[in-house]
This record gives C-alpha cells, structure tokens and sequence, in this order.
C-alpha cells in the first residue's frame, strides 16, 4: 500500500509546530481519511515497553486452560474473556462468514455515571485476572495514555475540517471507551481455517477512532480501499495504527471514510504464526447526538443518531449464537 494512502504522520508538528505545520499536517490527515480512513501516527509519546509488557501478561492468560479462562467469560462489549467462537465481525456489514479465529480479553471505561442504567451497561467492574495480577497496572497506564491520545487526535481531527478546535472533544467530558487484547494464535490452538474465515472478518469500527498497537504477520491486518481492493496495512513498529470508526465517519458527513479492513487468517506457510493486537476503540460520552456536519465539510446528511445506542447495536450484531 503506498504512502498516500496509509500515510505516516509525526504528531510532534501538532503538539508543539508552528501554524505553518499544523495545517500542512492537517490537510495530510484529511486527504488520508477521505482514502482508506487509516493513518499510522509516530510521536505519541507511548513507551514501546509498555505495549510489550501487556502482550506478555496477556499471553500468560491466554495459555491458561479453557476451563481457567471461562471464570471470566463475558459477552461482546462486556468485560472480562472472549472464548474462541464468541464474536463474527463480518455480521457488522451483512457478512455471513464463520466465527472469527480469536480469543479476546476486553475492558473499558470506569466512569462513575449517575444514571444507574448507563452504569450498569457501560461502566460495570473490570475483572482482572488473579492468574496474572501483572496486567491490571500495565493497562491502565496503557488506557490513560490512549484516553489522552484519542483527545489530542480528536482536536486535530477537528482541526483539520475547519471546525472549533472542540468540535468532537466536547463530547468527551465522561466517555466510554472498548479495550480489546486480541490473541491470534496459530492453527495448532484454533485448527484449519474454514473456507471464509479470518482471524477478523471484514467491519468496520463502530466508534470515534480506533487506535491500534500491533504486530507484523502474514496472517495480519489488511485495508480496502476502492482504487486497491484489499492489501496488507502497512506496518512501522515504532507508530500506532489510527482508524476512523462508523460514528466518525457519519460526523464527518462520509467526508471521512469508516476505514474497512480485516485480519488474514493463519498463513498456510506460516501455520505457527501468533499475533496480539491492543486495540482502543474510542467512544463518546453516553447519550451523545451524533449529527452529519454540513456541506461543503459533509458529503451525506445521515439521520441523528445516539451514538450508544448505535454502539449496543453493533455489539449485538456481531455475537455469534
């Protein structure tokens, strides 16, 4: 995939540049997400041990036994274990493709919300593994930087429509957010493949931006884009992977596009292949109206939509059974 599509920009211009740099930094981002809604962002200030120290807590926990694991057991969009078979992204986009070839730990926001419904539905406790008492710090260090990193992208976002610099960041005064660590083990854990199945299948993100910490593979992510079908994401371990999820895209009036994309299955000539993805999917503050920004920004007037309620839609559309 080329640079103009899947570019990689250095956030540095737009913490501390000049004007000069921020706009030429912002018409880079605009172009990119009106292409394959993806970007790879260096300069985000991650320390890449942290990253490394999650994978291999997790790991310990994914070794476990099934029957260990299942004390966590949770359903798509809850806290705690995604068991092999749980989730088919594919069903997202009317996609009849069989159960994605993962195991997931999930978390997510904290927020104390006063309304005992929205508590109860987006901030129930996190269950953190006793097997692995390593991991709960290692993610919320990890989970307070990204909720940073999502404000700081947001307002270039914002930024770089032309808009109030708090356009989008003004709906994130108690946001939720999803916390996904995708294990992607080889075909000695999860078998053969079954003809259409993908450690992911092909979706697209449900929320503001996903920010995605991941590892090279054959059997990795790919991108669509109309002018070259599906290719392999291009990689760079020293940036994040930034997408534009379904919420921000009908924001943007489809300026910006929800950027589709999918993880190949186990390769045939690499059948051992292991990856783990930390992925953060960013969200807003529950009960947000979500409204296309007109033209000339805005392309398609989408109807109004709640963007919770949107979410628990697209959650329950991708469980499988």
């Amino acid at each position: 995939m080329t640079d103009a599509r899947v570019p990689t920009i250095d956030l540095a211009p737009w913490l501390s540049g000049d004007e000069e740099s921020r706009a030429a930094l912002a018409r880079t981002v605009d172009q990119a997400l009106q292409t394959a809604g993806f970007l790879l962002v260096t300069g985000h200030c991650v320390d890449p041990r942290l990253p490394a120290g999650i994978r291999a807590a997790a790991r310990e926990f994914f070794l476990l036994p099934a029957e260990v694991k299942r004390a966590y057991e949770a359903k798509v969009g809850a806290r705690g274990w995604l068991g092999p078979g749980a989730e088919a992204n594919g069903y997202a986009e009317g996609t009849e493709t069989p159960p994605d070839l993962k195991e997931s730990l999930t978390f997510a926001a904290d927020e104390a919300f006063a309304d005992p419904v929205v508590r109860a539905e987006w901030s129930a406790p996190h269950v953190w593994p006793a097997e692995v008492p390593g991991l709960r710090p290692l993610c919320e260090e990890y989970l307070a930087r990204m909720a940073g990193l999502e404000k700081e992208l947001l307002s270039l976002l914002g930024y770089a429509l032309g808009l109030e610099p708090d356009f989008f960041t003004r709906h994130m005064d108690h946001p939720t957010y999803g916390f996904n660590i995708n294990w992607y083990p080889g075909t000695d854990v999860v078998g053969q493949p079954e003809p259409g199945q993908f450690r992911i299948g092909p979706h697209t993100d449900f929320g503001t931006v996903t920010i995605l910490d991941r590892q090279a593979g054959k059997g990795g992510l790919q991108v669509y884009t109309e002018a070259g079908g599906w290719e392999d994401a291009p990689h760079d371990p020293t940036a994040l992977t930034i997408n534009v999820g379904d919420l921000l895209a009908r924001w943007t009036g489809d300026r910006w596009r929800s950027g589709r994309h999918r993880v190949l299955p186990p390769p045939a000539d690499a059948p051992a292949e292991e990856l783990m993805s930390l992925v953060y999917f960013g969200e807003c503050t529950p009960g947000t109206l979500v409204e296309s920004v007109p033209a000339p920004v805005g392309r398609v007037a989408y109807p109004p939509v709640d963007s919770h309620v949107y979410l628990r839609e697209k959650l329950d559309s991708i469980t499988v059974g």
